[in-house]
């Protein structure tokens, strides 16, 4: 079979209701933390995605008990560090940095030795950023360079920390203070504002934890050595995943769409924010507080005209997953928006803000690139007639989805590559594209 999908034809006028599957940041974190848990912990809407399934691989080699039926998943453990040591472990993290990176903070503690490898796109990426506040608790790193392969040997006798965590990556906060979990004493970050949901589960279960919000940082004390109970958790859809619908709808005209259950953790709503001040409006509807996160029914429709932006630094941490959708409307707008300190979408699974730019370039949109901002020059007029092709883009999940959404918003006759690419984190992202009556060969 062809791992490539052909668009020749816009999406057509559509009204309709969506529900998307559990967000991957929370089904990986909620594996791992139950993992530590003394007992048998229960999800419920947890993503099958690769990424996923790769974080209970792990855990399985790793000696946890594992069952996943359907949507349902029960994880049962001993406890804090109930890892079984065997001579020789190699965890495989395919395509996920989020497992890479946090899986190690579980692994300082554990007096064995441990190879950690990825695919292609995880290999070249960066785990120096992590090794080296990992290694003040006591373990022992081997890596290629700050990549992987990674060898890990643990210590018995880990040592809380002081982290300073600078780039806004919630992947490095978390892998800190899953180490700090098993770590007698009191670790201190002061970590760049990101994404907060481990703090959240480490609330709602009743850790040791305090946290003091400031502007631009937010300083957490972590005391280790804490019983962790089971506990069960329905996880609600996600919003990066429903990014890509909402940039459709937008684009599409006279389009309507509702979207059930989404986590709207403020962390995580950096996309509404920037829609919103381009001029979408996106109502939320029915907002609860579910297990400290917050989830709401979204309600989105067609706009014919947006407004361009200088984009604030600040709304980046929130919407870094969203930013080459975001690029797309930005492509629509009457003027020119500007988006800087963008560096950590080069971190990515590919190069994202040079695809970013050269994705607009393709579809005829003037853009000016530098080392981590790019200025791009909207035309509200914008209609594709000729051919595009996607591909070589180290099979980036985002990338690609990103490549059919311009496809059925722009016209045109597009080659996509890589189709196979969102089994990470999307694996049912075409079904729901086609559910809205898109026309993919």
């Amino acid at each position: 079979m062809k791992n490539y999908l052909i668009i020749n034809k816009k999406i057509k006028p559509f009204k309709k209701s969506l529900e998307i599957e559990g967000d991957k940041s929370l089904s990986i974190r909620w594996a791992l933390i139950a993992s530590q848990a003394n007992g048998t912990s229960i999800s419920k809407n947890l993503l099958r995605s690769e990424d996923v399934l790769s974080t209970l691989n792990c855990l399985k080699k790793l000696g946890i008990k594992v069952k996943l039926k359907k949507k349902i998943c029960k994880i049962s453990s001993t406890g804090l560090n109930s890892f079984i040591l065997k001579k020789k472990i190699i965890l495989n993290a395919g395509n996920s940095a989020t497992l890479g990176r946090l899986i190690m903070g579980l692994l300082v503690h554990f007096n064995g030795n441990i190879k950690i490898v990825g695919d292609k796109s995880l290999s070249k990426r960066d785990f120096f950023r992590i090794i080296e506040p990992l290694k003040k608790f006591g373990a022992n790193f081997v890596s290629n360079n700050g990549k992987l392969p990674i060898k890990i040997t643990g210590t018995r006798f880990s040592r809380p920390i002081k982290y300073f965590e600078n780039k806004g990556s919630a992947q490095c906060k978390s892998a800190v203070m899953l180490a700090a979990l098993n770590t007698k004493g009191k670790t201190l970050i002061k970590a760049k504002k990101s994404r907060d949901h481990t703090e959240i589960l480490f609330r709602y279960l009743k850790l040791p934890i305090k946290i003091k919000k400031q502007k631009n940082y937010d300083f957490i004390e972590i005391s280790g050595k804490k019983i962790i109970k089971p506990f069960n958790y329905n996880v609600p859809s996600d919003i990066s995943s429903s990014s890509f619908f909402i940039v459709l709808t937008a684009l599409t005209k006279k389009s309507e769409l509702k979207i059930k259950n989404v986590n709207i953790n403020p962390s995580r709503t950096g996309i509404l924010k920037i829609l919103k001040r381009m001029g979408l409006r996106i109502k939320l509807k029915n907002t609860t507080i579910y297990k400290g996160e917050r989830k709401a029914d979204l309600i989105v429709k067609s706009k014919n005209s947006f407004r361009p932006i200088n984009c604030p630094a600040k709304l980046n941490s929130a919407a870094i997953d969203e930013f080459l959708l975001i690029f797309l409307v930005a492509a629509k707008a009457k003027g020119v928006s500007y988006f800087r300190e963008l560096s950590e979408l080069n971190q990515k699974e590919s190069p994202r803000l040079k695809w970013g730019s050269k994705i607009l370039n393709h579809m005829g949109i003037k853009t000016v690139l530098e080392k981590d901002s790019i200025k791009i020059f909207g035309n509200p007029n914008l209609e594709i007639k000729k051919e595009i092709k996607i591909k070589n883009f180290l099979k980036d999940h985002r990338v690609f989805m990103t490549s059919v959404i311009a496809a059925l918003a722009f016209g045109g006759r597009w080659q996509i590559y890589d189709k196979n690419s969102i089994k990470t984190s999307f694996p049912s992202f075409l079904s729901k594209i086609r559910s809205l009556g898109a026309k993919l060969s």
